[in-house]
C-alpha cells in the first residue's frame, strides 16, 4: 500500500490544518447545495447560479490544495522524484484553475448586480430597492458581464498551460533535487508572482469595493446584504493571504489555525448576507 508506513511528513499542526480545511470543504458543499436547490431551482436567476457554482469551485480548489500539501509528499520513495513533482504540479495547476473559476463566478455575481438584466428590474419593488446609476443598453450589459467572467477564466487557463518552471516553488526543486532552472522575481517564480501577487490582489481589492459600491447605492435589506458580502469576502481573502504570509514566516501554529478559522467566519457572514434576500435578487 502507498501509505502503509502511515504519514511520514505529517505533523500535529498539519493534522489540525487539514482537519479544519476538510470542515471548510464540507461547508462549501452544503452552501453550494443550498443556493443551487433552494434558490436557483426556484428562481432561475443567474445570481443564484453563479453564487452556488462559486462554492463548488472553491470546494474543488481546496480539495486539490489539500492533496497537494498533505498527501502527494507522502508518495516520496514510492515513485521517482520527477514523477512525484509532475504530480504535485498537476494538482497545483488544478487547484489554481478551480480557484480562478471561483473568482469568475464571483465576478459573474457582481456583473448581474452591477448590470442587471431588464427582466429582473421590471417591478416597482426592485426599482425602489436598487437605484443603479449605470444605464446601459442590454447588449452592452451582456458584453460587460461576459468580460467580467472571461478575465479570471483566461487567467485560470494560463495556470494550466504555462510551463512548470514559471510556477514551481524553489523549495520543491531543492527538496527533490531537480535539475530545473526557475525563472524568478525576488525569489518567487514568475508565474506565481504575476498571478498570485499582482493579479489576485487586484481582485481581492475590487470585489469588496464593488460590494461596498452596491451598498452605498441601495438601502434597506439589500444595503445590509451587500455590506455583509463585502466584509465576508474581505475576510475570506484575508485568510487566504495570511496562509501564505504565515507559511513564509514559518509560523506553523498560526498557519494551521488562524487562516482556516478566518475563512470559516467569512463563510458564516456570507451566508447570513444572502439568506434573507431571496425575493430581492
Amino acid at each position: 500500500m502507498i501509505f502503509e508506513n502511515n504519514f511520514r511528513f505529517f505533523g500535529f499542526y498539519d493534522a489540525i490544518e487539514m482537519g479544519l480545511y476538510f470542515v471548510i470543504v464540507g461547508y462549501y458543499f452544503l452552501i453550494f447545495a443550498f443556493f443551487l436547490l433552494m434558490r436557483f431551482r426556484t428562481s432561475k436567476r443567474l445570481y443564484w447560479l453563479f453564487f452556488s457554482l462559486l462554492f463548488l469551485f472553491l470546494a474543488a480548489g481546496r480539495v486539490f490544495f489539500i492533496i497537494y500539501y498533505f498527501f502527494i509528499p507522502e508518495l516520496q520513495g514510492s515513485m521517482g522524484n520527477t514523477e512525484l513533482v509532475s504530480t504535485l504540479m498537476l494538482f497545483y495547476r488544478l487547484a489554481q484553475f478551480s480557484s480562478w473559476l471561483a473568482v469568475a463566478c464571483l465576478m459573474g455575481v457582481l456583473g448581474v448586480l452591477l448590470f442587471p438584466p431588464e427582466a429582473e428590474m421590471d417591478t416597482k419593488a426592485k426599482t425602489d430597492q436598487t437605484k443603479m446609476i449605470i444605464t446601459l443598453t442590454p447588449n452592452l450589459k451582456i458584453a460587460l458581464r461576459i468580460i467580467f467572467i472571461a478575465i479570471p477564466v483566461f487567467i485560470g487557463i494560463l495556470t494550466l498551460v504555462l510551463p512548470d518552471n514559471l510556477f514551481m516553488d524553489p523549495e520543491i526543486v531543492e527538496q527533490y533535487d531537480l535539475d530545473i532552472e526557475l525563472d524568478t522575481i525576488w525569489g518567487y517564480p514568475i508565474g506565481i508572482f504575476i498571478i498570485n501577487l499582482v493579479l489576485l490582489p487586484i481582485f481581492i481589492i475590487a470585489i469588496p469595493f464593488l460590494f461596498i459600491y452596491l451598498a452605498v447605492k441601495t438601502y434597506g435589506v439589500l444595503r445590509r446584504s451587500y455590506a455583509l458580502n463585502a466584509i465576508g469576502f474581505l475576510l475570506y481573502y484575508t485568510g487566504r493571504v495570511l496562509q501564505g504570509v504565515f507559511e513564509i514566516a514559518g509560523w506553523i501554529h498560526f498557519e494551521s489555525t488562524v487562516p482556516p478559522l478566518i475563512i470559516l467566519l467569512s463563510l458564516l457572514i456570507i451566508v447570513i448576507a444572502n439568506i434573507s434576500i431571496r425575493d430581492l435578487i
